[in-house]
């Protein structure tokens, strides 16, 4: 890994980040029961870097060589960059000082069933995807501290879709699907343009999208067994899946530049 990328390893118990040989690693989690956070994390911002001080703004490209142990493995994971919007790492030790805000990234993203991350019912949602979310305004600390408070009334399904739809006026996102292998090795680069990001796969464009993060943002690269679930016509639901087999994400060749 670059030195000055300046990337450090967050891992659960049981979870490794493994050096194969020069410029390649091994972000892995290991078999376990559902109810367990399990993740394997590289990143440049830690858990108490304020979002100010993260380290990226655009124009920047990253680039890295992938590939997963299976096509469809529990939870998520990916590389790109985001303002790591949520203040509690479940399963690691501390926790970010961050207040919690709306989510802003550019990134190659992959989540399995029953994950469903996305606020407009004519995206993808889950499977291997080329991802953005723009907040379009800050939301106020007020009312992500009274959310807790609110989760009663998200009960009913109604009340749920009205959520989601005010979700849309604060978020902008775009979302396309990719027909990649994610087992074989690929070349992934991500270009973030001040008016738009491209994803590009073995050097050829895959998606381009106007939606463009605010910066800064922080470099990650992850996998792990959690998931959130949106969907358009019931509530919200968010857990972590059995892993049957340890899953594994390799990444190598990675370059990060403005």
């Amino acid at each position: 890994m670059p030195d000055d990328l300046r990337l450090r390893a967050r891992v659960s118990v049981g979870a490794r980040v493994e050096r194969i040989r020069p410029g390649w690693y091994r972000l892995k989690v290991p078999a376990g029961p559902a109810g367990v956070y399990r993740l394997a994390q590289l990143d440049d911002y830690g858990v108490s870097l304020p979002r100010s001080m993260f380290r990226w703004r655009p124009p920047c490209t990253l680039s890295l060589r992938a590939r997963a142990s299976a096509s469809c493995l529990p939870g998520t994971w990916g590389f790109g960059w985001w303002n790591d919007p949520f203040t509690a790492q479940s399963g690691l030790s501390g926790m970010t000082r961050r207040w919690p805000t709306l989510p802003n990234a550019a990134w190659f993203f992959y989540a399995s069933p029953p994950g469903h991350l996305a606020l407009r019912d004519d995206h993808p949602a889950r499977g291997f995807l080329a991802s953005a979310f723009r907040a379009r305004r800050s939301w106020p600390v007020g009312a992500l501290l009274a959310l807790p408070a609110l989760l009663p009334a998200l009960i009913t399904r109604r009340a749920f879709m009205l959520l989601r739809y005010l979700a849309r006026l604060a978020v902008d996102e775009d979302a396309v699907a990719l027909d990649v292998h994610p087992t074989q090795w690929h070349d992934y680069r991500l270009e973030w343009h001040v008016d738009h990001v491209a994803y590009y796969v073995d050097d050829t464009l895959q998606a381009s999208t106007g939606v463009t993060p605010k910066a800064p943002l922080g470099l990650v690269i992850w996998i792990d067994n959690q998931y959130a679930a949106f969907p358009p016509n019931d509530r919200p639901r968010f857990g972590t899946l059995a892993n049957p087999n340890e899953a594994w994400l390799d990444i190598a060749d990675v370059t990060a530049e403005p």
